[in-house]
């Protein structure tokens, strides 16, 4: 999923991490074995997202001070993990980037 959004790339840091990238800026990370993905949000998306859902949903290791969210794998529906991920690529991305994706997804009606 997070390889489809515009200008997205993998790098494999700290060892095995695979983190996802706009450029140099990560807005999605997680290890291929893991049961979790962590991926950026602001820190009142993150207080929702708990509240709602504290099963699938926490504050991610390291970064959660700043908003991130560490999601359950077995538990997230593949639809909201989806417009996580799209979330987190539109607070990463240049803002040419994402006017370009919202003027085609408005062309395609959604």
């Amino acid at each position: 999923m997070a390889l489809a959004l515009p200008g997205a790339h993998r790098r494999i840091t700290w060892g095995s991490e695979h983190t996802f990238r706009v450029g140099e800026k990560i807005f999605t990370m997680g290890a291929p074995e893991s049961a979790h993905v962590s991926l950026k949000a602001s820190p009142e998306d993150q207080s929702e997202l708990i509240a709602a859902d504290p099963g699938t949903f926490s504050p991610a290791p390291y970064v959660g001070r700043f908003g991130w969210v560490r999601v359950a794998l077995a538990t997230v529906d593949p639809g909201e993990l989806s417009e996580l991920l799209t979330e987190a690529w539109r607070r990463t991305a240049p803002k040419r980037a994402v006017r370009a994706y919202d003027e085609a997804h408005d062309a395609r009606g959604g």
